[in-house]
């Protein structure tokens, strides 16, 4: 078993391009979210969304998500990464905070951007991170 350190993930997971953030007292309701690889992963994840979604929904009726990554097939065809994070989810309505996570690519969706009306940003703390990067699997506990 390899021990990563959160460093070491973060500059693994700055290749994968989404995540699927699983939400829901049950855990039943998925859906693929945009991973920005731009920013050193520390344990927060950000993403945007509006208001009037199923997953803001279920996050203001319980704040338990799980974010799930899979990467595509290892160098010389090995095995890909995956990674699990279990955290707890916190919706923020701040334009001053939207703006210190905005990316240009975000305009595609929200077309007036940080004034784009309804739009919401969701936060993930993470909790524990499960990871598997070959026969490589750990955890971290923050």
């Amino acid at each position: 078993m390899s021990e990563l350190t959160l460093k070491d993930l973060s500059a693994k997971m700055a290749k994968l391009d989404f995540a699927m953030l699983v939400t829901g007292n049950d855990g039943t309701s998925a859906r693929p979210m945009s991973n920005n690889g731009d920013v050193d992963y520390r344990g927060d994840s950000y993403f945007f969304s509006y208001r009037d979604t199923r997953k803001v929904a279920d996050i203001q009726a319980g704040p338990r998500v799980l974010l799930s990554y899979t990467g595509a097939v290892g160098m010389l065809g090995g095995p890909p990464l995956f990674v699990a994070v279990e955290g707890r989810a916190t919706l923020i309505e701040d334009k001053a905070q939207f703006a210190d996570h905005w990316t240009k690519d975000l305009d595609r969706y929200f077309p007036e951007g940080v004034d784009t009306p309804g739009i919401v940003m969701i936060a993930v703390h993470a909790k524990r991170i499960r990871y598997w990067d070959g026969q490589d699997e750990g955890e971290i506990a923050l």
